[in-house]
């Protein structure tokens, strides 16, 4: 890797570069965790499983998702972020090829529920968070909106093609084009991403010149840094108010409309061309709308900023089972709408995370938080399932998924509040 400096010879600091590779790793993941909701409608028509059927196997992937992320905090402190990585992205493209020879739902459990939910959740949000705080000692929330914006890049550029490969070659030559393109990030992380600058003789982004070079490195095992951490932080008020917070986050993004907005499109005469297209959209302005508010959170108060976000999301979902009946002002409208607060509420939390329990254990207890997010997502994709499977219908989930974002938008008002100090009474 001192080759890659040389290089680029000091003409931008090398922290750019790592968010550049660990970019094109999240958007590997993503397109690999947005598959499942394009498959989700052939696995129906070829096998004859229920939509309920499906859901488990994504839930149980979004579940994992979620819970590998303080785990894979820990073990990149102890094992480093890229042993850790090329673990997992081999994983990865080596679980989602085999899905190609599924042929029982237990398959689909296992492969892309256990498989690819676990490794897929080592290229989470836990690896940004832990390499924006060693990278960058300024520009943290610009950088964290950059990464997360990974995930709508990579519905942007997956979803509309895997749609048409699916519709048009079967959805066997789906899984070969995800398991391609996590194949090929991993010379990238091989090669270009060390693990600290201090191993590259470099100070973090930001930092003063008369800061010394370091790495910091730790022996102790990462199930005991990861366990020890929940200990510790699940004893305060603000951790269990950003996982709850986030709990509904992941409720309302990757676990309902993530998983099953193409399915509702088809209740609805649309194609999966069409429903993937109109998700990419919302990736487009996602994009922009998540790099903004990692902008906002490096100025503004983050507690004021979710408040919105959620708010502004909840409203949006109870209008989507309207929107299918209006022209103009009906599926556009919602998807600029939601597509710019789509995952928007990931930097402000991690700026609370990072502020609240300092830089060290931050990327472990936004791990956890992560978790929390990943567990509501499994929650609203089996449970929007179940309730489609009932009521044949979405709208009931529409509407619960948005009270909840309102009750969110509550909840994060009290986080890091400072205590109220008692005013001294006159004798």
């Amino acid at each position: 890797m001192n080759w890659a400096a040389r290089l680029i010879g000091g003409r931008f600091h090398y922290g750019w570069l790592t968010v550049a590779v660990v970019f094109l790793v999240l958007l590997a993941a993503a397109g690999t965790r947005a598959t499942p909701s394009v498959m989700m409608v052939p696995l129906e028509h070829q096998f004859g499983w229920s939509r309920a059927t499906i859901s488990l196997a994504i839930s149980v992937n979004i579940a994992l998702y979620g819970l590998m992320g303080p785990f894979a905090a820990a073990a990149m402190q102890r094992f480093g972020v890229r042993p850790t990585l090329l673990v997992a992205l081999g994983t990865m493209a080596a679980g989602v090829a085999l899905s190609s020879l599924m042929t029982h739902p237990w398959q689909m459990v296992l492969i892309w529920g256990v498989m690819v939910g676990g490794s897929t959740g080592v290229a989470a949000l836990s690896l940004s968070a832990t390499v924006v705080t060693r990278w960058f000692t300024t520009r943290r929330g610009l950088v964290m909106g950059i990464l997360t914006a990974s995930s709508a890049t990579g519905q942007l550029v997956f979803l509309p093609m895997l749609a048409a490969i699916a519709e048009h070659y079967g959805w066997r030559q789906v899984v070969w084009v995800v398991a391609l393109a996590a194949a090929v990030v991993i010379p990238l992380v091989a090669f270009l991403l060390p693990e600290h600058p201090g191993d590259m003789k470099l100070r973090p982004y930001g930092e003063p010149h008369d800061a010394p070079v370091t790495t910091t490195v730790t022996k102790q095992n990462p199930l005991a840094i990861a366990f020890g951490t929940l200990a510790s932080a699940s004893k305060t008020r603000d951790f269990w108010l950003l996982f709850f917070s986030f709990f509904i986050c992941g409720a309302s993004t990757n676990g309902y409309v993530g998983t099953h907005l193409i399915a509702m499109c088809g209740d609805y005469g649309m194609t999966e061309v069409q429903g993937a297209s109109l998700l990419a959209a919302m990736g487009v302005f996602d994009l922009f709308g998540t790099t903004l508010s990692g902008w906002l959170s490096d100025r503004f108060n983050s507690r004021v900023l979710l408040f919105w976000y959620y708010g502004l999301r909840g409203l949006s979902l109870m209008y989507l089972p309207h929107a299918f009946g209006i022209d103009f002002f009906g599926l556009p409208l919602f998807a600029v709408f939601y597509g710019l607060d789509w995952i928007a509420t990931v930097p402000p939390t991690v700026r609370l995370a990072t502020d609240v329990y300092g830089k060290e254990s931050a990327p472990v207890v936004f791990g956890w938080v992560v978790a929390g997010h990943q567990l509501g997502a499994a929650f609203a994709a089996l449970g929007a399932g179940m309730l489609r499977a009932s009521l044949g219908t979405y709208t009931v989930a529409s509407m619960i998924s948005g009270g909840l974002c309102l009750v969110a938008a509550v909840i994060v008002l009290r986080i890091n509040r400072p205590a109220k100090v008692p005013t001294p009474q006159a004798i």
